[in-house]
């Protein structure tokens, strides 16, 4: 049987003229589903339903959790900052429904894998912060916003060693596109930053003890096809996912000493 992967869609709440107008509409890049059918994943896009008891019920019918990225950007107030820059913030019902998501898969063991803004919403579910833009908040940083496509890397990062990312892509130092200007600030207590940019900005995230939570603040599903570093992170997150379901322990929950 192929792992089902939950991936989440972004969503229009009716302001946003180039994805369903004022009609409230799903959409998502094609690219997140492709990578994980390319590597022997079944995708199922999941609706933003607004009750825990139907969330609940959406995860225990999946086994991998992917978290897509975002055109706006959080909303400041979600870890407690007023919003400094004039950048458009994602709709409610996403940003609810996805920190509500992060946090029982923490808790019930789902394998859950975080890209770009899904990274971002990842470290403030479990109680970190943002920066919310790089390049006013940020003394000599690299660009994080690259002029070539996406399916073109333009920076190194730095893995952690001993980390999670570390043994999936069996490398110190690898090179990842980029295409954002927010980032983590503050990492969350029960995280550990995985990999850092030349600037400092955390590129990466991970929780140290449970079996698959990681965040990415790249896009590997342009890359996968011709890069055999991004190519093993899908694979690692499908092979956690087809394993069967563990029964987490409260200590993961638990701030790291």
């Amino acid at each position: 049987m192929k792992p089902v992967i939950g991936v989440t869609p972004d969503f229009n709440a009716g302001n946003r003229q180039e994805w369903g107008g004022k009609e409230p509409t799903y959409f998502l890049r094609a690219r997140y589903i492709r990578a994980i059918e390319a590597l022997g994943g079944l995708p199922v896009i999941l609706p933003l339903v607004t009750d825990s008891r139907s969330r609940r019920c959406l995860l225990q019918g999946i086994d991998g959790l992917l978290l897509t990225g975002s055109g706006p950007d959080l909303s400041p107030a979600l870890y407690g900052e007023r919003q400094q820059y004039r950048f458009p913030v994602v709709a409610e019902q996403r940003s609810d429904f996805e920190l509500s998501l992060i946090r029982f898969a923490l808790r019930d063991s789902i394998p859950t894998l975080a890209i770009c803004g899904g990274m971002q919403t990842m470290n403030v579910a479990c109680g970190g912060s943002l920066y919310q833009d790089i390049s006013s908040q940020v003394s000599e940083a690299i660009p994080h916003r690259q002029t070539p496509p996406a399916t073109r890397v333009s920076h190194s990062v730095s893995v952690t060693t001993g980390s999670l990312l570390r043994r999936i892509v069996q490398r110190s130092r690898m090179q990842v596109n980029s295409s954002h200007h927010q980032s983590v600030k503050m990492v969350g207590p029960v995280l550990i930053a995985s990999a850092v940019a030349p600037d400092g900005i955390v590129e990466a995230i991970e929780h140290p003890t449970h079996r698959f939570f990681l965040g990415l603040q790249w896009h590997p599903e342009f890359l996968f096809e011709r890069h055999l570093a991004h190519r093993r992170l899908f694979q690692a997150f499908l092979r956690a996912a087809s394993k069967p379901r563990l029964r987490t322990p409260p200590a993961i929950l638990k701030k790291k000493s």
